[in-house]
């Protein structure tokens, strides 16, 4: 198994948000600002990390009929600790993420990594797993952020950046301007990650065995025959 693999392929080709569009909710909720995206993506990567690690230590103990009970209680404890340290030492981010924070326990992202990945995999690979997921998810985040904090508000993590010239598009800060950005987002993800037509050659074709010396091919020519 490949750890660099594990690690690298939540950050685009197995993107959360941008290729699985899993977790919009918290995405289109508080990108209103780049550092509530930061935030909100660091929070679920560090659930996502301990999740996926204590699911895989527990796999074996954890009976099959009641596994995503138990997986909530897992993730839950988790949501609990990052709320708290939130709350203490970060009052204004835990403000402003609101009730999406406690709503990372049932977290799409979460739940799928615990069901199809750390259940079945060691504690290594799981942890990559839900490392690489978290970070996929926190650029995704801040992306969006971004993108709607600078057209929005013309501030990029609260530090001015947009001429005074320039007049901020409030669209972008309301729910419509987050769906418009997370789709043009995605779009052009997925353009970006569109494989290009595999080519047509004698070494694609599966009759090439059987061409004649020549180097002509036997399907070309019963179908040269047939329209003669």
């Amino acid at each position: 198994m490949s750890y660099m693999k594990e690690f690298t392929k939540g950050l685009i080709k197995e993107n959360p948000n941008m290729v699985m569009l899993l977790g919009m909710c918290p995405t289109l909720a508080v990108t209103t600002m780049a550092i509530n995206g930061l935030g909100m993506g660091l929070s679920t990567t560090f659930v996502l990390v301990c999740s996926n690690i204590a699911i895989s230590l527990l796999k074996k103990i954890i009976p099959s009929s009641v596994r995503l009970p138990c997986y909530i209680v897992v993730i839950a404890g988790f949501v609990t600790f990052v709320s708290l340290m939130l709350q203490a030492f970060l009052p204004a981010l835990y403000s402003a993420l609101g009730m999406f924070l406690s709503l990372i326990t049932v977290n799409c992202i979460i739940l799928g990594r615990a069901e199809m990945f750390a259940s079945k995999n060691k504690v290594l690979p799981s942890a990559l797993d839900g490392l690489g997921m978290g970070l996929g998810f926190t650029l995704t985040l801040v992306l969006v952020g971004s993108v709607r904090e600078i057209f929005g508000t013309g501030q990029w993590f609260g530090i001015t950046i947009m001429p005074d010239v320039i007049e901020p598009m409030t669209l972008f800060i309301l729910p419509a301007g987050g769906f418009f950005v997370l789709g043009t987002v995605i779009a052009v993800v997925n353009r970006i990650m569109k494989k290009k037509p595999r080519e047509i050659s004698c070494s694609n074709c599966p009759n090439a065995k059987n061409c004649f010396a020549s180097g002509e091919c036997p399907e070309k020519e019963v179908k040269e025959g047939g329209n003669a």
